[in-house]
């Protein structure tokens, strides 16, 4: 850490906000819906999902019986976290990226927490999920600092980097890493190595190939919440641009590719239409079945893990699976001398 870095204060219990530098500013709503509905094929970000409505009804989505990736880190996490904690003994501060309610979370800061002072950065994009979660861990766990971003993963990292925290761990559960794909993938990871040291570590929850039909009904269930959670993209937008999108002329489709091992979310126009965005001061046409890509879900094999982790100068030091062997839980070192 640069010697201007601000020494962190070792007092349990205290919440600070960070403000993530301007420098890092994001792409807004407004520019991100004019550049991808503008481009072809269509396209929207996917971290706009969460607003309030979408953080909500993502929690639904993580507790429906074909959604397993939550249970099955949960399962991990349950059961390796004191494990995890005996490997870093130096660690003081973890860092969770895309923290949402962070129940999974409190497995590890029991175990991290138990026998060290201990400092919790929770990263999210979604205001209510993060004050929340925020909330009810000052109650359940008054002796950890906690110090939250509401922000891009890049932004809060940046927020943080201000200061000296000490050996982190940053965490990236929920298989988040599926959001992008592989080479963004990649050199995301390959950015947050260039800010370990030695002793920092990442852990990073990644979902395994398996059959189409699992996956598929994993982001496409009987109940119609994922459907829902999709098409609460276009309500932000209508509520948020003063748009006219009609949710009933579009319809939630999901696609396994196979060969790039991704399960591909979109939103189909039902009919020939156009949809006018009154803040942007533009129209957009559809024809009937032009799709909208709004997610990647890409799963890996254990190769293609290592290949990725070595691509980003980072070792496999240890991997966690449950007991289905279908989700992985994979804790990164960096390569010395990078």
């Amino acid at each position: 850490m640069r010697a201007a870095a601000k020494r962190a204060k070792d007092n349990p219990g205290e919440t600070r906000w960070l403000e993530p530098p301007s420098s890092t500013r994001q792409e807004s709503l407004a520019e991100a819906v004019r550049r991808g509905l503008t481009a072809q094929p269509k396209e929207l970000p996917s971290h706009f999902f969460y607003d309030a409505e979408g953080s909500r009804l993502f929690e639904q989505i993580c507790d429906l019986p074909e959604y397993y990736l939550t249970r099955a880190e949960t399962e991990i996490l349950a059961q390796t976290s004191k494990d995890l904690a005996r490997r870093l003994p130096q660690i003081r501060t973890l860092i969770e990226l895309g923290s949402g309610s962070a129940t999974k979370t409190e497995y590890l800061l029991r175990a991290f927490g138990a026998d060290r002072f201990l400092r919790y950065a929770p990263i999210d994009v979604s205001r209510s999920a993060l004050e929340e979660s925020v909330e009810r861990l000052e109650c359940l766990h008054p002796e950890i600092e906690i110090w939250a971003a509401i922000a891009e993963y890049e932004s809060g990292m940046a927020a943080l980097e201000a200061y000296d925290l000490g050996p982190k761990l940053t965490m990236w559960l929920g298989s988040s890493i599926g959001n992008l794909r592989r080479p963004a993938a990649a050199a995301f990871l390959s950015r947050r190595r260039e800010s370990m040291t030695h002793e920092d570590r990442m852990i990073v929850g990644i979902d395994l190939r398996k059959d189409r039909d699992v996956l598929e009904r994993a982001y496409d269930d009987r109940q119609g919440i994922t459907a829902r959670f999709d098409l609460n993209l276009l309500t932000r937008i209508n509520r948020e641009l003063d748009g006219d999108f009609d949710l009933e002329g579009f319809a939630h489709q999901v696609h396994y590719d196979e060969s790039l091992g991704s399960v591909q979310s979109f939103l189909e126009s039902q009919m020939d239409q156009t949809v006018r965005l009154a803040a942007l001061e533009f129209e957009i046409p559809f024809e009937a079945g032009e799709r909208i890509h709004t997610e990647d879900s890409y799963k890996y094999s254990f190769e293609e893990i290592d290949e990725i982790a070595d691509e980003a100068g980072l070792l496999l030091e240890h991997r966690y699976l449950d007991s289905a062997g279908s989700f992985s839980l994979n804790l990164l070192a960096p390569k010395p001398g990078r």
